[in-house]
């Protein structure tokens, strides 16, 4: 997959999507990027596939863009910048959309891009030494299309100060603020992660594509607008297979008939 820079295995219902420039600390290049969009496609086609994971091979997860990136950047005009930076905001917009929970298994380092790459995915395992930041800044850069996620994730305060400041932080700090769902130890990091990405693909895959979709839907929607958005999903989740399953073994185990009688 354009020239393996991203590798793609599935297993169990799990696909893992690798970022595969370990020399390079997985920075990120317009090769990487359109392989993600290629590799989330092919994700989303497979039917077997009930969640997808983003991780960095070697010791990083991802550092940024790499140096060739950036004085290619250097050298551009605007409306060259402005095509490249909408590629990787189409990126950001397919994860957003995608049904299938996306979630960063993070280790080592994730940086600026690479820090907005995990920050775009729904959840984020982090090894207890992992280290993230958007130290865009210190270049006189400005992380746009990170904060456009970032200010839904920890509020406009925290985002403006960890992009303002540029400053990098750990694990721990990152789940204080909202950016880490879960920090796993050195020791059995492995297995705690295949644990959790285990039993998130035992859930009912409707189930959890409803969720994400009304989620993110309820962002532009005002509180009346989000009711009565939030009241068609849960119509639409009662008529799926699995509720409907769920149901059935929920009265079963009480007692009950489905009927109620």
């Amino acid at each position: 997959m354009a020239d393996d820079v991203l590798l793609f295995g599935a297993e169990a219902g799990i696909a893992r999507l690798t970022l595969n420039r370990p020399e390079k600390r997985n920075a990120l290049n317009g090769a990487l990027v359109e392989a993600l969009k290629e590799g989330l496609a092919r994700a989303e086609a497979d039917e077997s596939i009930r969640v997808i994971v983003l991780e960095g091979a070697g010791r990083d997860f991802c550092s940024g863009a790499d140096l060739a990136e950036l004085e290619r950047i250097a050298a551009m005009g605007l409306d060259e910048n402005l095509e490249d930076a909408r590629s990787l905001g189409a990126l950001f917009s397919t994860m957003r959309s995608l049904p299938k929970p996306i979630v960063a298994v993070v280790q080592g380092r994730a940086l600026a891009g690479g820090c907005g790459l995990a920050s775009a995915c729904d959840l984020v395992l982090a090894h207890e030494g992992a280290e993230f930041g958007y130290p865009e800044v210190h270049l006189g850069f400005v992380p746009a299309l990170v904060m456009t996620i970032l200010r839904r994730k920890v509020g406009e305060g925290v985002a403006f100060e960890l992009v303002a400041q540029g400053d990098r932080f750990d694990a721990a700090e990152a789940r204080r603020l909202g950016l880490v769902n879960r920090v796993f130890a050195a020791e059995g990091f492995e297995a705690e992660v295949d644990r959790y990405l285990t039993a998130l693909a035992r859930k009912p895959a409707s189930a959890l594509a409803l969720t994400k979709g009304l989620l993110y839907e309820l962002d532009g929607l005002d509180f009346a607008d989000g009711l009565a958005r939030a009241a068609e999903v849960n119509a639409e989740a009662r008529m799926t297979e699995a509720c409907q399953a769920g149901v059935r073994r929920f009265l079963e185990k009480s007692g009950r008939s489905p009927t109620g009688a």
